[in-house]
C-alpha cells in the first residue's frame, strides 16, 4: 500500500499538518476520514470561489502491515515504539532481520522528514487519529504543554491531560521540536468505537474544526454540521480530565475486562473493573473509566481519570 493517503497544499504558505491514521492497524476510521476530507478539499474550490487554504495537509498511514492484516500491531505496538533510540538502532540492523514495526518506524519517520524538508514550514502540527475498543465519548489527548491544550480545548471534545507521564514511545512523546527541528504540536484524537460507522464522521468533523481553529481555512467556509457532530457526542461529558492511574498489563497476566464498561463511565471505589490471574481488579477511588480494553492486543487494561476543576 501507499503510505500517503493524500495531500492538499493551499495557495498561501502556512503550517504543515501531518495527520497519521492506523498507527494501530485495527483502527481504519482515520484512513476513511482522511480520504473523504481530501475529496472535500478538492471539490470545495469548485463550488466556493472564495475558498482559501493556508498551509499543507498530508495524510499518512502509520502501520501499513498491521492495517493490511487488521491487527493492532504485528510484532510490537508501533505507538509504544516511537523513540529516536529505536529508530537509530533499527538503522544498524540488516533489513531482512528487522521486525515489521521497525520497518514501519524507519519508513514513517523518513517520510515525515521528507515532508518537512519538502515544504519547509516554520511550524508543524501532528494529528494522530484513533478509535477505541470500547464505546462511549470522544476525546483529545494532549502533551500537557499550553499550546496543545489551547488547540484541543477549542475542538469541542473532552481533553485528557497526563498521558505523557504514564506511557512511552507514542506520537505525543516523539513529535516534538527536539526530533523534528521545528516548533511542533501533537494532538491525539479518539473518535469512538472501532466498528462504529460514525467514528469516521466524527473524525472528519474534528479535523475540519482544527483547520478552522488554526486559521488554515476561514470560519465562514466551515459548515455548522461539523460543530453539531462534536457537540452532540460530547454532551454531558467533562471538558478537561486528568489521568490518575493506568493499569498496565502483560500477556501472561491473563487480563480480562469486565463487560459493559464505556468511556467516561463513572465508577466507585472498590467497583470490580476486571480480572486477571491474581483475581479481581478494583477501582482505587471514585473516578471515571477511560479506554477499557476489549480487544486481544494492548499494554494497558484501562485508564482512570478525574475531571479537572477550573
Amino acid at each position: 500500500m501507499e503510505r500517503k493517503i493524500g495531500q492538499y497544499t493551499g495557495q498561501e504558505k502556512g503550517t504543515l499538518i501531518i495527520a497519521l491514521a492506523a498507527m494501530h492497524g485495527n483502527e481504519p476510521a482515520g484512513i476513511r476520514a482522511l480520504r473523504d476530507l481530501f475529496q472535500l478539499l478538492e471539490e470545495e474550490p469548485k463550488r466556493n470561489w472564495g475558498f482559501n487554504f493556508k498551509g499543507r495537509l498530508v495524510g499518512l498511514i502509520g502501520n501499513i502491515q498491521a492495517y493490511e492484516r487488521r491487527l493492532r500491531y504485528v510484532k510490537t505496538d508501533l505507538n509504544r515504539h516511537l523513540t529516536l533510540e529505536n529508530y537509530e538502532k533499527a538503522l544498524q540492523i540488516p533489513t531482512e532481520r528487522l521486525i515489521y514495526e521497525d520497518l514501519e518506524l524507519i519508513e514513517l519517520l523518513d517520510t515525515i522528514r521528507y515532508e518537512i524538508d519538502d515544504y519547509k514550514p516554520s511550524r508543524l502540527i501532528v494529528l494522530d487519529l484513533h478509535t477505541t475498543s470500547a464505546a462511549g465519548g470522544i476525546f483529545s489527548i494532549v502533551s500537557d504543554d499550553e499550546e496543545s491544550l489551547r488547540m484541543a480545548a477549542e475542538l469541542k471534545a473532552p481533553v485528557v491531560l497526563g498521558m505523557v507521564g504514564n506511557t512511552g514511545g507514542t506520537t505525543l512523546h516523539y513529535f516534538k521540536e527536539d526530533n523534528t527541528g521545528i516548533p511542533t504540536v501533537t494532538i491525539v484524537f479518539e473518535a469512538g468505537q472501532h466498528e462504529d460507522a460514525f467514528s469516521v464522521q466524527r473524525t472528519i468533523a474534528w479535523l475540519v474544526n482544527l483547520l478552522r481553529t488554526e486559521g488554515v481555512v476561514a470560519p465562514e467556509d466551515v459548515e455548522s454540521r461539523h460543530d453539531i457532530v462534536l457537540k452532540n457526542y460530547s454532551k454531558n461529558l467533562p471538558k478537561i480530565v486528568e489521568l490518575i492511574d493506568v493499569h498496565h498489563i502483560q500477556p501472561h497476566d491473563q487480563f480480562l475486562m469486565r463487560e459493559g464498561f464505556v468511556n467516561f463511565q463513572p465508577v466507585k471505589k472498590e467497583d470490580v473493573l476486571a480480572d486477571d490471574k491474581n483475581g479481581e481488579i478494583k477501582a482505587p477511588e471514585d473516578c471515571l473509566l477511560l479506554m477499557p480494553l476489549y480487544q486481544k492486543h494492548g499494554t494497558e487494561g484501562f485508564f482512570l481519570v478525574k475531571e479537572r476543576k477550573t
